[in-house]
């Protein structure tokens, strides 16, 4: 397909929107999914997180060495508590000091804390690469989804959602991976080790101090209830905040031709303002668990310190001892404290996966069928029989429509905004199958063609074309990446494009902005014009391809357009009925019907509908209806 850009000039009235190939250019597209029901709980945290670990696969040996720092700085790490304990008792020996046993425990304890430097440093070193490959993979994988997602999906969302899932929710899945990792890996040992050292040092103090242990389980657990939901909600209120930011930008000329600059700012301030809402929940019930567990930790540590100083009384244990197991507890306890947090930032991480993998597992477009073939050197004979059809099942927007465009003729399609138009050429081109009847080309169903070979037999221009950000060259190559510079130039040339392209300061290399924001109207849609000859289709669609070019250029399209026709079947959607006047066949749409088929002489003789319609727009006319 020469050009999928751009905007149409039919809307589907009350029944749904503009399909997003034909809308790209324009604000707020896909603005009806702004607003979201109810939050959900996330659905399956476990199958998720158990999802998320597919994308591992490649990383998995450099997790295991991952996982062997981790173990080694365990053991250093376990080790320091009961150093610092024999270092004390080496000090606490009557008036005799042990100097060379505390110079060894010095030394060792040096060591130890090097090591413990350096082996964190490399967790942390390999640990980003992981996360940052991991979501480089999950990034592709959600972008080459939307490639192949219908046009029905898009109608329903906003861009801006759609960027927010590809950029906030997989930075949470990076942040969760990257913070979340070691922690949880060598929170877990410290924890199983610093308690088989706890009870090895003295099981009393170890019941002592695991008495604080359900306070933590059952706070951790009432918090997480609460911001499962509230971090699920945060991401969707982002998205809906990015959506409105994206529609605003986008459509700003509108805005300020509407002086709607104060709606906008309301509705940016209630969109914002539950985001500050659902976000200030969210941190605040995170918020509440690390003042409250550091207020259960010290309960902990006072019961250790008391029971340790009665035993100590007692002679039943030394000061270094007492010592060892209050640094043992603290180990035992800070992961448990990470253990907690590091719920909160799993929570937020499942929370951004979930809603990629709601996109990752929509339906996609049918594929080809098996016995698909390739449509070759098409000659461009349509047929459509008794075909029905609505975007929603209960709402038809075709009725049993059947016509006949002979190969090489030209077909208009005429009639009041909603009739159908667009919605024809949407069928033919497989954005949408249809629901009854068939549609034919060159004697063939097109469902039996592979749907990329049968795109790419159609040359598109639009109303509102779209460029992308890139040079004007590789604009013009959209449809033809192959094409030389000199049949690109030609092509320019063919659609009238060089005289504003030879006055660019750096002609065909000069830089357009997002959808040439940086050229006029007229300008983009020469260079989708120029774009359609490039490409050489074997059939044309054009939807109002003159109504952004003033007057005398109009003439010179038209005439290229003319050219670019001759042998190709051509489908013209227009309002202007002074520009479709040479079709060989008109048609007349209206509520889903063809209420009226024939050439610009036969309809004007009957006075039906299209005599109607062109004698609305030239009554004033001098000469308007000869």
């Amino acid at each position: 397909m020469a050009d999928q850009s751009g905007q149409t000039s039919e809307n589907r009235g009350n029944q749904t929107q503009t399909p997003q190939f034909l809308r790209m250019g324009r604000p707020g597209g896909g603005g009806a999914a702004r607003f979201r029901g109810p939050v959900e709980k996330p659905k399956n945290f476990k199958g998720t997180l158990k999802r998320l670990w597919t994308y591992f696969g490649r990383e998995r040996n450099l997790l295991t060495i991952i996982l062997m720092f981790i173990l080694i700085d365990s053991v250093v790490t376990l080790s320091v508590p009961y150093l610092i304990g024999r270092a004390v008792d080496a000090m606490s020996l009557g008036s005799k000091v042990n100097f060379n046993l505390l110079e060894i425990m010095i030394l060792i304890l040096a060591g130890s804390y090097i090591t413990d430097a350096v082996l964190t440093f490399l967790q942390g070193w390999m640990i980003a690469g992981v996360s940052q490959r991991i979501v480089k993979s999950l990034r592709i994988h959600l972008f080459q989804k939307l490639q192949k997602l219908p046009v029905a999906f898009f109608d329903s969302r906003t861009h801006g959602e759609l960027m927010s899932r590809l950029s906030n929710d997989i930075d949470n899945v990076s942040n969760t991976i990257s913070q979340s990792t070691t922690q949880l890996m060598s929170g877990v040992i410290a924890i199983l080790g610093s308690l088989i050292m706890m009870i090895i040092l003295s099981p009393i103090l170890t019941i002592a101090s695991l008495v604080t242990v359900p306070l933590v389980f059952l706070l951790t657990r009432s918090i997480a209830r609460r911001t499962s939901v509230l971090f699920k909600s945060n991401q969707i209120e982002l998205g809906r905040l990015n959506g409105h930011v994206e529609e605003t930008i986008s459509g700003i000329q509108v805005v300020k031709a509407f002086n709607h600059e104060e709606k906008a700012i309301q509705e940016f301030e209630e969109v914002n303002n539950s985001l500050l809402r659902v976000g200030l929940k969210a941190q605040i019930w995170s918020g509440f668990l690390m003042p409250i567990m550091n207020v259960i930790n010290n309960f902990g540590f006072a019961m250790v310190a008391v029971v340790g100083g009665v035993l100590a009384v007692k002679s039943m244990i030394t000061v270094g001892v007492i010592a060892s197991f209050l640094t043992y507890s603290r180990q035992f306890v800070q992961p448990l404290n990470n253990l907690a947090n590091i719920f909160n930032i799993l929570q937020s991480g499942v929370a951004g996966a979930e809603r990629v993998f709601e996109i990752i597992d929509e339906k996609e477009e049918p594929s080809d069928a098996e016995n698909s073939v390739a449509l070759e050197n098409p000659r461009g004979h349509v047929v459509f029989e008794n075909v029905s059809f609505g975007y929603q099942a209960d709402v038809p927007i075709l009725r049993n429509v059947s016509f006949e465009s002979k190969q090489g003729t030209s077909t208009a399609l005429v009639g009041p905004t909603g009739a159908g138009k667009t919605t024809i050429v949407n069928l033919l081109t497989r954005f949408y199958d249809v629901t009854e009847g068939r549609i034919l080309i060159d004697g063939t169903d097109i469902r039996k063609f592979k749907r990329d070979d049968l795109r790419r037999s159609f040359g598109f221009v639009l109303q509102d074309t779209y460029l992308f950000s890139g040079t004007i060259k590789e604009n013009i190559k959209y449809g033809n990446p192959d094409a030389t510079d000199e049949e690109v130039e030609e092509a320019a040339q063919m659609a009238h494009a060089d005289v504003f392209i030879n006055r660019m300061p750096n002609r065909y290399d000069t830089m357009l902005s997002e959808n040439g924001g940086n050229i006029s109207q007229g300008q983009r849609q020469l260079l989708a014009i120029a774009r359609v000859f490039l490409a050489k289709p074997a059939l044309l669609i054009l939807d109002e391809a003159t109504s952004s070019i003033d007057t005398r250029t109009e003439l010179h399209i038209q005439d290229a357009l003319l050219s670019i026709m001759k042998g190709r079947t051509s489908f013209i959607i227009a309002h202007r009925l002074n520009t479709i006047r040479d079709a060989d066949t008109i048609m007349v749409v209206d509520h889903g019907k063809i209420i009226e088929k024939g050439s610009h002489d036969d309809l004007m003789k009957r006075q039906g509908r299209y005599y109607q319609m062109f004698y609305n727009q030239f009554k004033n006319v001098e000469g308007g209806l000869d």
